[in-house]
């Protein structure tokens, strides 16, 4: 058996988000250590609530601090329609603020990452506005993380191969994408939209899931139909993919990914977006286009989705 990874998350707590956790929680090889919300999906204080209500359910005690409610300029930009407003698929659920430890979420990534240097995963699955809060208190913060991934991004600048799907987390607070992209770390993974986009819980999968008995796999279905509801009008099949999902995955078996390209990544507007792009992968030619230089982050760009989808769905299943 692999290593306990010792994980700290981040989220804006929606429903691929609650299956994150729901499959973190699963797994033997990962401890989830603390959680931090931020706006996103949903407003912060749903985001946190979502946190208290999942982690109820997984008979969960761990450090849950609240964070930022909007991004470092601007105004807060909340993606909802996908998640319902509640950002649980809006079913009803009696959802009290969970026990927080009084910090911020900024307050409390800085803190453990000074308590236990080396020993923590970052997975940042929301806008990286507590990221960018953090890195102005301790710039050599991600240092002190065992690895930081990242659910954002939208591949290589380069590959213009098909449609993209919306680079939420990084247009939710550029500001703070920037800050995190640029900052000294030890390890850093962008699991974007690129990789995310097409790995997909079909309708066989999501099947199995309704079928299994467990506390888990009812919850996870349960909330799906607000996300197929989205998906059905953009796609024509009820459908959905498993952006955060497969960033937790990635963390705990990176062998998830079948390729991927190291390099400088920036966050550019792209028409009336912002998307995180590798501007330049290690060994290529300069790019006919200017770009910041930035330490090197892994940008995944292939994964196995069949072996990841058939994972996910037996840890949820189990």
């Amino acid at each position: 058996m692999s290593p306990v990874r010792h994980v700290v998350v981040d989220t804006d707590t929606g429903i691929d988000d609650a299956h994150a956790l729901l499959y973190l929680a699963g797994r033997p090889d990962a401890e989830i250590t603390a959680i931090t919300s931020v706006f996103g999906n949903c407003a912060e204080e749903d985001s946190a609530r979502n946190i208290g209500y999942v982690i109820r359910l997984l008979g969960l005690e761990v450090p849950v601090a609240r964070g930022a409610a909007g991004p470092m300029a601007g105004t807060a930009h909340v993606t909802g329609r996908a998640h319902g407003k509640d950002g649980l698929g809006d079913r009803g659920y009696d959802r009290p603020l969970p026990e927080v430890t009084g910090e911020t979420g900024a307050e409390l990534l800085v803190r453990l990452a000074n308590e236990r240097p080396g020993e923590l995963d970052l997975l940042a699955l929301g806008p990286l506005t507590n990221l960018g809060l953090a890195l102005r208190v301790d710039p050599g913060l991600l240092t002190r993380y065992r690895s930081v991934v990242v659910m954002g991004g939208s591949g290589h600048r380069a590959d213009r191969n098909g449609p993209l799907l919306n680079d939420t987390n990084i247009h939710s607070d550029p500001v703070a994408a920037r800050a995190v992209f640029s900052a000294s770390r030890e390890e850093m993974v962008a699991v974007g939209v690129n990789v995310t986009g097409g790995t997909i819980l079909d309708e066989a999968a999501i099947a199995a899931l309704r079928a299994a008995k467990t506390p888990r796999a009812r919850f996870a279905g349960e909330i799906l139909e607000t996300y197929l509801d989205f998906y059905q009008n953009r796609w024509g099949r009820r459908v959905v993919p498993l952006h955060d999902p497969l960033a937790a995955g990635i963390l705990l078996d990176p062998g998830f990914a079948t390729a991927s390209a190291s390099g400088p990544v920036n966050v550019v507007a792209e028409g009336p977006l912002y998307r995180g792009r590798l501007m330049r992968a290690a060994g290529e030619p300069p790019p006919p286009f200017p770009y910041e230089d930035a330490p090197d982050t892994e940008v995944i760009m292939q994964v196995d989705s069949a072996r990841f989808v058939t994972d996910f769905v037996e840890v949820l299943t189990r």
